[in-house]
């Protein structure tokens, strides 16, 4: 049963954030927050693409333990791609406020990121082992984390400020997807049914996404009108 319940959200999970991210940008134009919101879409699904179906595979057919090498492989492209996710998440909140300079958060969004990849190409992760080692999985999201609670404070104060109604959760989704992300990199080895905290860490970045597409919606027809 659960092989069936996450294969089946997985797919939908991934044809729907796919196919929003192509579909905000074709509709939008060049440089704007809703091109880099569609791109942003893309890499999330493409790169979660790598880990998810090789976990599809491997639930429906000989388990886990025998898929340690692509679903790690996954696992660390995915760690990856979510990085860069972040990264492009910080320049739409930079082209939806307009904010001119800030070069210090600019920095120290590229500081954590530039950190977090480090980190997760170093051999010590043993990413393409059932064992990967507690102490690696803390330290490289150490960075991860700093990156996403600078991203909940800028969204948090700009929407506040601007009484923006149509991003006035984006930090909330951002809070939701780390408070569930974070249990499975701890315990989940411990306690398998405690990555099923991935479920609702995915309908957290589907609420991001859809965010950002229907608000596109939205100022495309306010502006026939």
């Amino acid at each position: 049963m659960r092989a069936v319940i996450e294969t089946v959200f997985d797919i939908f999970y991934l044809v729907t954030v796919l196919t929003v991210g192509i579909r905000m940008i074709r509709d939008s134009k060049t440089g704007t927050q809703f091109r880099l919101f569609g791109l942003m879409a893309v890499v999330l699904g493409a790169g979660d693409a790598f880990h998810l179906v090789p976990r599809a595979l491997a639930l429906c057919t000989t388990g886990l333990e025998n898929y340690a090498v692509p679903l790690g492989l996954g696992k660390w492209i995915t760690s990856v791609t979510m990085t860069v996710f972040y990264v492009l998440l910080y320049y739409v909140w930079r082209k939806r406020y307009q904010i001119e300079g800030q070069k210090n958060v600019t920095a120290a969004v590229y500081a954590l990121s530039a950190v977090r990849v480090v980190l997760c190409m170093m051999p010590q992760n043993q990413w393409l082992t059932n064992h990967t080692p507690l102490a690696w999985g803390i330290l490289r999201n150490v960075p991860f984390a700093l990156l996403g609670l600078l991203i909940i404070v800028l969204f948090y104060r700009s929407a506040k400020q601007n009484n923006d109604k149509a991003f006035r959760w984006m930090w909330l989704t951002i809070v939701l997807s780390f408070g569930f992300y974070l249990p499975v990199v701890l315990w989940a080895d411990v306690n398998p049914l405690i990555g099923m905290l991935m479920i609702p860490k995915t309908c957290a970045y589907v609420w991001v996404v859809w965010m950002g597409f229907s608000d596109m919606h939205r100022k495309r027809k306010e502006t026939v009108k």
